[in-house]
């Protein structure tokens, strides 16, 4: 059996040594590096061949690639790097992983052509300067030919390995049971959906209830699609830390069933998984990242060898604790480890985000990956943040005067074209306005912004000891960020958004804000080869499908809840208005509700608000009113161990409600099941603000979509998807039995009832 391999993993695999060193960023961005190709390629002559497709084996192992470059007439193939800052800085081992890349093109196009020898050229292309330093060697066939073998025989033992372990995995998967005696009812709906919808490589929009069992009912599925179709890995992706909980617990209780265990890697952010936070990232810096790549090998052999013999999880303790055993950085040894392994838990960020490295190593190593997205209907908002940026002027100006010599000019000019644009403001709208929208990019203040982060980026080039926190590299972040979503600015998927600030110290606000994600979305899509979201709350499927840029032969299945109407009782309350304007009037009949229905039938309940104010002003009248209930209330900035201990009040037999904000950490992704919840009030139809940005959407939304889907897709959908997740807390199985209070009488509206789970008998 053959074993496929790319010319860049290849040599990313048996050239990379020394230290891990991030010194020598930061790179450009990879629209910039396209560009930069393109200006290179440009100045060639007319024979001049780019993207030059070259195959080549060695015993059963293939090496493909495609060379950025080949003269013909000089005999030269050409790898072109772009890069920022000056080259002499640029780390020894960089140097080494090109050069072991051209020179693996070299001995393919010798292969190719029939050379017998053939010059090989490094370009430097410094995208700030224009300026292209060309490295340049001439190799024989022969040289070449040695240097091929070496590199093929040091990955071949490897790839054996993995081609074995791909092998026994997918004949096990094909043998697989589901882990449980049984499905639950309706769960195997849902999963004959997903592995159908797998197979045809069609993208699925599956609506399933809570309580039905989706994680493991849509796992089982896509791994039979494994081992039985052309997805060679899968990727489960979250919203939430609990989510990714509930997937690696799937995994494991799959691996008790198999006698070939999946390699199944967690993937959480750099700052939870960073050992030294105040340490710059490179060998005399930071004692883990000092011979990386020399401990590397052996710390991946371990773990492989841990999965197979263990069965553990590559998860956040078990991938820490090989890590330090072989003193590596956790976070980059598992950025290393996602090469090798079946099944990658992460956040939605790892695969959709602006730099998501998952999508960039499917590229790059051209993988065909089973995507699952968990609680899909938070994609919208989170593909929102992931194209959006913010810059402010108060943060300018704080680092203006702070900043290391040579920054502080750029710093005071760009205070001065904030001041301007903030001024300019002022004379097109009315003071008063604290929030709008802005109709035209503000150019000049791109600009500036643009020359700022290129010169902190030659700055930290040439001060390789500055650490990654603090200001200055928040600010920094913070200003690619807002360069690199202006490559991609289309009007009509942004609005520009400004907040001002008066008084003694003016200050503005800027925020190129994305709306509509699914241009960017789209070729995360289109690159999987299967692609399952999944949600209790994925209706209207045309909203989901169109904001999220999923293609048109996208399937959409609703599937039928197992629960029945007589489990739960739903409560309209119409005379109680929670409307912004009524909210004060409400207070007291909404603690009076509430200490009605507590006190008539012990138990534990969630009510849901709008806002931390409103929870807070009903939370209080309910004290005064019935002091004996124990109440306990969400908290604006609660940590894991904060929202745990607020999940453990919720016990077997307790009594008492815990207040929480719709759409908050508690409405969705808890399971709270029999006694241990039994109702919710639900006081509000979680509609999204009336402001200058939401309002703005609408009209967005009009224009592209018709004047129907402008109130539909700025608020009543994104509203009443925070209120069936919140709802779906209280039945989560066919034993459980409970009651919910839909407090507004816009409840009683045709067009909210219709968004509402078809199980659930409001006329009762």
């Amino acid at each position: 059996m053959s074993y496929s391999v790319a010319v860049r993993a290849l040599s990313e695999f048996v050239a990379r040594h020394g230290d891990l060193d991030l010194r020598f960023t930061p790179s450009p961005s990879s629209l910039e590096g396209i560009e930069g190709h393109a200006r290179v390629v440009e100045r060639r002559a007319e024979e001049y061949q780019a993207e030059l497709v070259l195959s080549g084996e060695y015993q059963d192992l293939v090496v493909r690639g495609r060379a950025d470059g080949f003269d013909s007439q000089r005999r030269r193939l050409e790898e072109i790097k772009t890069h920022r800052g000056a080259l002499d800085r640029q780390p020894v081992n960089h140097r080494a992983l090109h050069w072991a890349q051209v020179k693996l093109y070299g001995w393919l196009a010798c292969e190719h052509f029939g050379f017998e020898e053939i010059e090989l050229a490094l370009i430097y292309f410094d995208i700030e300067r224009d300026r292209e330093t060309p490295l340049v060697q001439r190799f024989s066939r022969d040289e070449l030919s040695r240097f091929f073998e070496q590199c093929c025989e040091q990955f071949l033992g490897w790839a054996r390995q993995e081609s074995a372990h791909r092998q026994q995995r997918d004949d096990a998967l094909r043998r697989l049971a589901f882990p449980k005696s049984s499905f639950r009812p309706g769960q195997r709906d849902l999963a004959e959906s997903v592995y159908k919808a797998a197979r045809l490589s069609r993208p699925l929009l599956l609506q399933a209830p809570t309580g039905i069992g989706k994680t493991l009912g849509t796992l089982f599925p896509m791994l039979k699609a494994v081992a039985d179709g052309d997805i060679d890995r899968l990727f489960f992706l979250t919203a939430r830390t609990t989510g990714r909980q509930l997937a690696l617990e799937g995994v494991r209780e799959m691996n008790r069933g198999t006698a070939t265990p999946l390699r199944t890697l967690e993937l959480i952010a750099r700052d939870k998984a960073c050992e030294h936070p105040d340490l710059a990232c490179h060998g005399e810096s930071c004692p883990l990242a000092q011979g990386f790549y020399d401990r590397l090998p052996e710390a991946r052999r371990w773990a492989v060898e841990a999965v197979a013999r263990d069965g553990i999880l590559l998860d956040r303790q078990h991938l820490r604790d090989i890590a330090l055993t072989f003193s590596l950085c956790p976070y980059y040894f598992g950025q290393e480890m996602a090469r090798w392994s079946d099944v990658v838990v992460g956040d939605y960020n790892h695969y959709f985000g602006l730099g998501g490295m998952l999508f960039v190593l499917a590229q790059q190593q051209r993988w065909k990956p089973g995507v699952l997205l968990d609680e899909a209907h938070n994609l919208v908002e989170r593909g929102r943040s992931m194209f959006s940026a913010e810059l402010s002027e108060r943060s300018v100006k704080a680092l203006a005067g702070s900043v290391p010599r040579g920054l502080g000019n750029g710093f005071k000019r760009l205070a001065c074209t904030f001041s301007q644009q903030r001024e300019q403001l002022d004379e097109e709208q009315q003071r008063g306005q604290m929030a709008g929208v802005m109709e035209q990019l503000p150019t000049a203040l791109a600009s500036e912004v643009k020359r700022v982060a290129g010169r902190i980026g030659e700055y930290l080039a040439e001060h390789p000891e500055q650490p990654l926190e603090g200001p200055l590299m928040r600010f920094y972040f913070d200003a690619l960020r807002f360069e690199k979503l202006l490559e991609r600015y289309d009007p009509r998927y942004f609005q520009w958004e400004f907040e001002r600030s008066f008084g003694r110290y003016a200050q503005l606000t800027l925020r190129l804000r994305n709306v509509i994600p699914g241009p960017w979305l789209s070729p995360r899509f289109t690159a999987s080869a299967a692609v399952t979201l999944f949600s209790a709350t994925l209706a209207p499927g045309e909203y989901f499908r169109t904001l999220l840029g999923l293609p048109e032969q996208t399937l959409w299945r609703d599937i039928a809840s197992p629960f029945d109407a007589r489990q739960l009782d739903v409560h309209v309350i119409s005379h109680i208005s929670t409307r912004y304007h009524d909210r004060a009037q409400s207070v007291g009949p909404l603690a009076a509700l509430i200490a009605a229905q507590v006190t008539k039938q012990q138990g534990n309940y969630l009510a849901f608000f709008s806002s931390f104010d409103y929870m807070e002003r009903v939370t209080e009248q309910l004290a005064r009113l019935a002091p004996d209930i124990p109440l306990w209330k969400q908290q604006r900035h609660m940590d894991e161990e904060e929202r745990g201990k607020f999940i453990e009040r919720f016990r077997e037999g307790g009594h008492g409600v815990g207040f929480a904000v719709l759409g908050g950490v508690f409405a969705e992704g808890i399971d709270l099941v029999g006694g241990r919840l039994i109702g919710a009030f639900i006081a509000t139809l979680g509609l999204p603000q009336f402001n200058p940005f939401n309002q703005a959407l609408r009209r967005r939304f009009a224009t592209l979509y018709g004047s129907a889907a402008g109130y539909r897709y700025a608020y009543l959908y994104p509203g009443l998807t925070k209120v069936v997740q919140a709802a779906g807390r209280v039945i989560r199985s066919e034993q459980d039995q409970g009651q919910i209070w839909l407090i507004d009488d816009r409840f009683t509206g045709r067009e909210v009832q219709a968004l509402l789970p078809r199980w659930w008998d409001i006329s009762r």
